[in-house]
């Protein structure tokens, strides 16, 4: 223990006198090297989750405007084609309108029923794939945000175990020893809670947000096969044949 702190835990001080800086900077530098560890990386955690909504929400805003401008060009649109030129060759809607045309070609004489299945098929597939890209980032959200109180708290009991050795080592229970040592571990638990608070907020967030632009992949899809069975009610006797009964 620190003889400067044993001679306060002796009376030799007087109480305003104690010498240690309770700031946020001067706790962190005194405190011992487990906890210091926990701080950092827990202020690692509070950059990436910021990082992460920054990011996120620039490429979450672009998808869902753009999105929205596909559906309602794809919404307009008489046929296939149509929505093609409408839509262009950018984005996933595109790529949507892009399977059904070429299921569409592939399929030629063959069942409209079937048809209209395997599109389906395709378009689901491409949905899931552009949820998935969608989503890439912010599984590290939900993980800091579950994880930072824990790693917080696991600083606080290393910090007020050692505050417990220093009280065993000074053979005094006097709050000038053992407050120090007690407001570091304290720190590392609010260290935590300012890492976790926003991780979950914004994954919150962000589901939300993904949920809406899945909503309208759906939708999109939905407008595409009602545009494909529209072609295909149009096609020429005999181009597709009729399903079996």
């Amino acid at each position: 223990m620190d003889a400067t702190l044993l001679s306060r835990a002796e009376g030799l001080l007087p109480s305003g006198d104690l010498p240690h800086d309770l700031s946020p900077i001067g706790m962190f530098m005194a405190a011992d090297i487990v906890v210091k560890a926990v701080m950092i990386g827990l202020v690692v955690a509070f950059l990436v989750t910021w990082t992460v909504w920054l990011f996120k929400t620039l490429e979450l805003a672009g998808a869902l405007s753009r999105t929205r401008r596909a559906l309602a060009h794809v919404s307009a649109a008489r046929t296939l084609a149509d929505a093609r030129d409408r839509v262009g060759e950018r984005g996933t809607v595109a790529r949507l309108v892009a399977a059904a045309e070429e299921e569409l070609d592939q399929s030629e004489g063959l069942a409209a029923a079937g048809i209209k299945e395997r599109a389906e098929s395709r378009l689901a597939r491409l949905e899931a794939a552009a949820a998935r890209r969608i989503t890439q980032g912010t599984g590290v959200l939900a993980t800091i945000g579950s994880t930072a109180p824990f790693v917080g708290l696991f600083g606080t009991v290393w910090g007020i175990m050692n505050s417990f050795i220093g009280i065993s080592e000074a053979q005094t229970t006097n709050l000038a020893v053992v407050a120090p040592g007690i407001a570091e571990a304290l720190l590392a638990t609010a260290l935590g809670l300012v890492a976790a608070i926003p991780a979950v907020v914004i994954y919150n967030h962000f589901s939300r947000r993904i949920a809406a632009y899945r909503a309208l992949l759906g939708d999109s899809s939905a407008a595409i096969l009602r545009l494909l069975g529209r072609d295909l009610d149009r096609a020429p006797a005999g181009a597709f044949a009729v399903a079996a009964e």
